[in-house]
């Protein structure tokens, strides 16, 4: 890897006060804490992030480069490590739910987190077949001359310890185009999400699978349901951490779990609940370099794995009274190729997570989707979904009325206040003071 990646320095993401500070004075301590490089403070200022001569050389047919904002949630710590998180997301409230979320997990320990080893999937699918079960058996005898030959394209990646793991078949009788056999080819993909790695195999693969199978293949392409790469989180917090100022502690932590259980149940609800899951994970993701695309599809696909849809979390008590969290999901994520490595901000916001390794930077992400989880539950059970997300809201609302500098915050404060936050409440309250100013 060509980023200064390490494990953060001896120090606490308890950063009290630290929403306080404007923006320089953050992105000041967030670098002094996590000891960032100067070319890493000057990709996250912005000051030397994605070019639109950069973007050209990414994308076709580049216009320029479209930002979204990064935010830093505090107080993680996730198997004993404190972690500063990088959010890339435009959504109010949900870097200040997981922070607060995450401060209350820290009076149980923290999150604890484990994430498998890096078994990326590719699909050969071949068709007209004439006697599927021989031909699966030829392909499984020639198990260890296809893995070898995998091997033999990634030099590589097998020193650093992947490579070729496994074959599998696997045949579907009664499809839209007739029978088809589909050869599952598992590779280690180690630090690289590895996309191309597994594309370029089942390529390759293809003529002799063909061979061995007298079939014809057409597809030949990863999966990106990734659920032999799973990652997990977990958490217990004591009932009277999470106590409101209208609720007790045991009340917050039994409506937490009703509002799970309709998740659990039911797919419309699912839905919602696990959006605000991936709200936490796309963010890292995205903040990363990572494709949250391929994230979102493998977490939706997984969530469905046993004939319905349901919610990737559970949420219980436990035998003390405290209120246990689980996430689990497949999390395909990288630290090293692609736009990990192109994009600048992306490198920094790496090195600010102190990471070298995707299996660590799995289990920050599926911690963080753990503690937005929690935000939205406890949200939820307490006050309702709306109460500190529209107070945020106000804010973009007054920006999108044409406020800037303090009058965001004077606005928005206002919008609140009188319990109207509308754009055109907004744009009266700006003409108002523009008035009082010229008067």
């Amino acid at each position: 890897m060509d980023h200064d990646s390490k494990r953060p320095p001896d120090f606490s993401s308890e950063l009290p006060g630290f929403h306080k500070l404007d923006r320089e004075a953050r992105l000041r301590r967030a670098a002094d804490l996590a000891q960032l490089s100067d070319r890493s403070v000057n990709a996250l200022s912005g000051a030397r992030g994605l070019t639109p001569d950069l973007a050209d050389h990414m994308v076709e047919n580049a216009l320029g480069v479209f930002g979204l904002p990064l935010g830093l949630a505090t107080n993680f710590i996730i198997n004993g490590h404190e972690r500063l998180i990088p959010m890339v997301i435009e959504e109010p409230s949900v870097v200040a739910g997981a922070s607060y979320m995450a401060k209350l997990a820290r009076s149980g320990g923290g999150f604890h987190a484990a994430a498998d080893r890096a078994l990326m999937i590719g699909q050969v699918q071949l068709l007209q077949v004439a006697d599927q079960r021989a031909a699966g058996d030829r392909i499984l005898a020639s198990r260890d001359r296809l893995l070898a030959q995998i091997d033999e394209l990634n030099p590589s990646l097998v020193a650093h310890g992947g490579g070729a793991r496994e074959i599998e078949v696997r045949t579907f009788e009664d499809s839209p185009v007739g029978p088809m056999l589909v050869v599952h080819l598992l590779i280690d993909t180690r630090d690289a999400m590895g996309a191309n790695t597994v594309n370029t195999a089942a390529e390759s693969l293809a003529p002799e699978l063909e061979r061995l199978s007298g079939g014809r293949a057409r597809l030949r392409i990863l999966s990106n349901l990734a659920d032999r790469r799973l990652a997990r989180a977990w958490c217990e917090i004591p009932a009277s951490a999470l106590a409101s100022a209208e609720m007790q502690g045991e009340e917050v932590r039994d409506g937490i779990i009703e509002a799970w259980a309709l998740a659990a149940v039911d797919p419309y609800r699912a839905a919602t609940h696990n959006k605000g899951i991936m709200n936490g994970i796309d963010a890292v993701a995205v903040a990363t370099g990572n494709d949250w695309r391929s994230v979102e599809a493998g977490a939706h696909a997984f969530a469905a794995r046993n004939g319905s849809y349901t919610s990737l979390s559970r949420w219980r008590t436990t035998d003390a009274g405290s209120l246990r969290g689980d996430l689990e999901l497949p999390l395909a994520v990288g630290v090293v190729g692609g736009t990990t490595q192109a994009h600048p901000t992306a490198r920094a916001c790496l090195e600010l997570l102190g990471v070298s390794r995707a299996s660590e930077l799995a289990e920050i992400m599926v911690s963080v989707g753990l503690a937005q989880n929690l935000a939205a539950l406890r949200a939820l059970a307490t006050e309702g979904i709306q109460r500190g997300h529209m107070a945020l809201h106000a804010r973009q609302v007054a920006i999108a009325a044409g406020a800037a500098g303090s009058q965001v915050d004077r606005v928005a404060e206002q919008l609140v206040s009188e319990d109207d936050i509308r754009l055109e409440r907004a744009q009266a309250l700006l003409e108002a003071e523009g008035s009082a100013h010229h008067g």
